[in-house]
């Protein structure tokens, strides 16, 4: 019997994907195998006890407060957390600017909501963040990959790919990138490149949304420019405390430009009402009166030593044909494999061997990828990585010969 929904689904809805992420996540917890799956931070570094004092303080004075609904924009401290977030990057931000959002993902789908129709298309760099192509192609947004390499997005490419699109009749609406640690590339756009960029988009009539889980996450605590610093007027800048503090919290924020600021308000009340007033708080308290920035820059030093040891262990077994991209912060680096590999071939071996990765094609909305491989180093302790990049190499080694 057919069930009645059957006849009354929206068109977009066959359009959202299973994150190819979320596929892996049971094999990823089956004992014995390592993921080079997930970019999850390693919240082992959270100085817990502190963090339950403040959770359980928050509640026992602030109860009455935290447990209710919130203010649409967000609650006054966590708008000035996220400020000195920013800040700590060197962007100087009123944090009556900052509308707080339940994770930056909502973020990102507010802002798709209000501007782009079906049809219309975003940039983005190829490949890109999983969580963003699943929610354009859900959106019936399409997506243009502009191409990148060791110093990020290419600037001619990008004027290019703008041109070739708008000649085929296209909208293009935005561009959508990571210039920190990019994910799955894990390439940083150099600072030279941002200018340009920027100019070519407030040039072309097209927003730029800026994406930055990372950026705080660099190996040598440096920072570059912000999109947003070089014209804020045309850059909606999307933030996240879920890689500096914990996912799990789910506290994110947008600051946009003036003309989308109520609309984004008003989004956020329609889709979710508030964010959580009690992780608005908790994130509160953790970032405004804790030394947080010293936890986290001893998160960035196991970072750094986790992809130094796949790094050395791709250098060390990887045949010539066999390249990747070198991360300065961030959780990621990029695979290739020689031409004509199949990935998914590769990936039934190393799952054979007990260990996992996510195949390039999860990046790309366009089948992109098919011989690329996202390889996360920031949960797992150096020599299990070590093996794990080790028994990957036999996996493509068996494949490919």
């Amino acid at each position: 019997m057919t069930d009645l929904l059957d006849s009354l689904f929206a068109g977009r809805a066959g359009g959202f994907r299973p994150s190819p992420v979320r596929d892996f996540w049971e094999v990823s917890m089956e004992p014995g195998i390592i993921s080079l799956a997930g970019g999850n931070p390693d919240l082992s570094v959270l100085p817990l006890d502190a963090l339950g004092e403040v959770a359980a303080r928050v509640i026992r004075e602030r109860g009455l407060e935290v447990l209710q609904y919130g203010g649409g924009t967000g609650a006054p401290g966590a708008r000035e957390a996220a400020a000195r977030t920013m800040a700590a990057e060197g962007l100087d931000v009123d944090p009556d600017l900052v509308q707080v959002t339940a994770g930056s993902q909502l973020g990102l789908d507010l802002v798709v909501k209000l501007l782009c129709d079906p049809g219309d298309v975003v940039l983005a760099e190829g490949p890109s963040y999983v969580g963003a192509i699943g929610l354009f192609v859900g959106m019936q947004v399409d997506v243009a990959h502009v191409p990148i390499d060791g110093d990020g997005l290419l600037p001619e490419a990008l004027a290019e790919t703008i041109a070739r699109v708008r000649a085929a009749g296209r909208r293009v609406k935005a561009l959508y990138t990571i210039p920190n640690f990019h994910n799955p590339s894990g390439v940083t756009l150099a600072a030279e490149r941002r200018p340009e960029v920027a100019r070519i988009c407030r040039d072309a009539g097209i927003a730029i949304i800026e994406d930055n889980p990372y950026g705080l996450l660099s190996f040598d605590g440096g920072t570059l420019p912000s999109l947003r610093s070089l014209d804020p007027d045309n850059v909606i800048y999307l933030g996240s405390f879920s890689k500096v503090v914990a996912p799990g919290l789910r506290v994110g924020w947008v600051v946009a430009p003036e003309s989308l600021r109520r609309p984004l308000q008003l989004a956020s009340e329609a889709t979710v009402i508030c964010a959580s007033v009690l992780s608005q708080a908790v994130v509160e308290e953790y970032v405004l009166r804790h030394d947080w920035l010293d936890v986290l820059a001893g998160a960035r030093g196991r970072y750094q030593a986790r992809a130094t040891a796949v790094l050395d262990a791709l250098a060390t077994g990887a045949g010539p044909d066999v390249t990747w991209s070198v991360p300065r912060g961030g959780f990621f680096t990029w695979v290739t494999l020689p031409a004509g590999t199949d990935v998914h071939a590769v990936l039934d071996a190393a799952i054979e061997r007990r260990v996992v990765f996510v195949p390039g094609s999860a990046f790309y909305a366009d089948g992109g990828g098919a011989e690329q491989l996202r390889l996360a180093f920031s949960l797992e302790r150096e020599e299990v990585l070590a093996e794990g990049v080790r028994r990957l190499l036999d996996a493509v080694t068996e494949v490919t010969t």
